[in-house]
């Protein structure tokens, strides 16, 4: 695995160590005018023991990294932040005001999670590694504590030589392309990170604005092949969903990520019952980190469409295990958003286990699932599916709806990249499976982009 001892004398360069061609991870290295900035640092998804084995190690020295640059909140961008502090990094970590307190969120709600599991594992296997958390609340809140916010379209200088600038993105809340401005005696270079760039079109968050020149792009392509839904045809899927699960007595489930999705489901489940698009039903979200993340989207309320306008119907936001398990057992038709985006875990378990076999009950599936996750395995033909260590009927109705999502599709990115053409003049294509990234680059290079790639693990680009 490569290592640096020195910092390059010469023009920028970027090493891409994490998201290369996968959506996990997010984690670039950029060493520039004697300086290591590093744009995010994520958890790779997966088991336990394989998201220790790829997170516990760095490539690099942590000590050795003079600042990081935040895209956003999600757990692939900001969920090894704590480790790398742990590891030796003091040093700043930049990042929009909205992002700063929805991380310090997250992060302290990952924190518990690995501390009780790494308390479960010192119960099974005894005192070892596996019975020590990945990290815990404590360094979290160590990297609250050396967040530097900078608003939107306020340039910071990073050193003499390297400038930052945020631009929003329209992902989630706070979420930001970076933009970093290197001074050189030949003249300005420029890197545009997009972190996860955002829909147009999706009236909940501001517009994404539109991507920047560059002489360096690093931009994801998570759905750089597909064309999403628009919204009036999700509502029109999701009425005939909700009416008939409602009529024959049955619970809409939608498991979601508690951070992004949650909200933008929420918000037009409401809104759809406001304008009769939906029959009026009893409204829960199960989740603890939904209902805190909620907490911080009230504060940022311009930000965002309002959700508390005249005729919204309410929300019950669910947040003990003891609520959740009287929900889950309640009769009551209704429609339940419960954490566990992939359905491998969090509160959605509980009504899988309840209502898989009942086929009163609806599946929404709202979110990104993953190869292997039950989710995914829940959309495969046949009638049974194996989880929680038996197998079970699938009798519940499954259905998939990929229009909330609120990452870009290939029409957002051709739209917002469009302007740069000629004038950008390398593209890094990450945060996407190959396929996706592919399908993305044949599309750049069609309307006019030379020099388009995805880039493999610690593969690196030169900035001359």
């Amino acid at each position: 695995m490569k290592r640096y001892s020195t910092r390059p004398a010469g023009g920028p360069r970027v090493t891409f160590w994490g998201a290369a061609r996968s959506v996990t991870g997010s984690m670039h290295l950029v060493e520039a005018a004697g300086r290591r900035i590093l744009l995010d640092c994520g958890l790779v998804r997966g088991r336990r023991d394989e998201v220790r084995r790829q997170t516990i190690r760095f490539p690099f020295s942590p000590a050795e990294i003079d600042a990081v640059v935040l895209s956003h909140a999600h757990m692939d961008h900001c969920g090894n932040l704590p480790n790398l502090v742990r590891q030796g990094f003091d040093g700043p970590i930049y990042c929009t005001p909205a992002t700063r307190d929805l991380t310090a969120v997250m992060l302290g709600d990952s924190a518990r999670v690995h501390e009780d599991e790494a308390v479960t594992a010192g119960v099974v296997h005894g005192p070892g590694d596996a019975s020590s958390p990945l990290y815990t609340r404590s360094d979290a809140q160590r990297v609250t504590s050396q967040c530097v916010v900078v608003p939107y379209e306020t340039p910071r200088d990073l050193a003499p030589d390297v400038r930052l600038r945020f631009v929003d993105a329209g992902h989630i809340l706070g979420s930001a392309m970076a933009e970093l401005t290197v001074a050189r005696p030949s003249g300005v270079r420029r890197i545009l990170f997009t972190g996860d760039l955002g829909r147009r079109g999706l009236p909940f968050l501001a517009e994404p604005s539109v991507v920047p020149s560059a002489d360096l792009l690093i931009c994801e392509s998570t759905y750089g092949g597909r064309v999403h839904e628009n919204m009036d045809q999700m509502a029109a899927r999701m009425s005939d969903v909700v009416r008939r699960t409602l009529a024959r007595g049955g619970k809409v489930l939608v498991p979601a990520f508690s951070l992004g999705r949650t909200q933008i489901v929420v918000h037009y489940l409401r809104r759809w019952m406001r304008d009769g698009v939906l029959p009026p039903a009893p409204l829960y979200v199960d989740s603890p980190l939904a209902a805190d993340i909620s907490e911080v989207y009230d504060r940022y309320g311009e930000c965002f469409a309002a959700d508390d306008g005249p005729g919204m119907p309410p929300v019950t936001y669910v947040r003990t295990a003891d609520d959740s398990k009287e929900l889950s057992r309640s009769p009551e038709p209704c429609i339940v958003v419960a954490s566990g985006g992939m359905c491998d875990g969090g509160r959605i378990t509980t009504y899988l286990r309840q209502y898989i076999d009942d086929p009163r009950a609806t599946i929404v599936l709202v979110s990104y699932q993953a190869p292997h996750s039950l989710g995914q395995r829940l959309l495969e033909r046949g009638p049974t599916v194996r989880f929680h260590g038996r197998v079970w009927n699938k009798w519940a109705e499954v259905v998939e709806m990929k229009g909330f999502s609120g990452h870009a599709d290939r029409n957002d990115f051709l739209a917002l990249l469009g302007s740069s053409v000629g004038q950008t003049r390398q593209v890094r294509l990450v945060h996407g499976e190959p396929d996706q990234a592919a399908a993305l680059a044949k599309s750049l290079r069609e309307h006019g982009f030379k020099d388009v790639e995805a880039p493999h693990l610690e593969d690196t680009a030169e900035v001359a």
